[in-house]
């Protein structure tokens, strides 16, 4: 893959996350807060994006999105394959959601 594709993979990435959070925020601002794990105001800002702005900002070559699973815990919550798989799959996900969650209200 050449520098040029990457970018115009990170451009094509930042479109979708960006069309993503806005339609997320318009149908449910709290539930958007949560699982973007943006603040109110910075949703707040993205809702009120013109179409051209949207395009402008998505055209940046960085990564306008990141992953906010970057803890050991959480990873091994999200992945852990068990012998009970249907209990415990369940159990780690809600942990894993309590734990994002936690996080979503330091930033707020």
């Amino acid at each position: 893959m050449t520098n040029e594709q990457i970018l115009a993979e990170i451009r094509e990435a930042n479109l979708t996350y960006l069309m993503l959070a806005q339609n997320l925020i318009r149908q449910d601002k709290a539930e958007a807060i949560f699982r973007l794990g943006l603040s109110e105001e910075a949703c707040d800002l993205l809702v009120t994006l013109s179409a051209g702005q949207v395009l402008k900002l998505a055209s940046r070559n960085t990564l306008l999105c990141s992953f906010r699973a970057d803890d050991e815990m959480v990873w091994s919550l999200l992945t852990n394959h068990s012998s009970n798989k249907n209990t415990n799959d369940a159990l780690n996900t809600l942990h894993a959601n309590i734990v994002m969650a936690g996080r979503v209200s330091e930033v707020l």
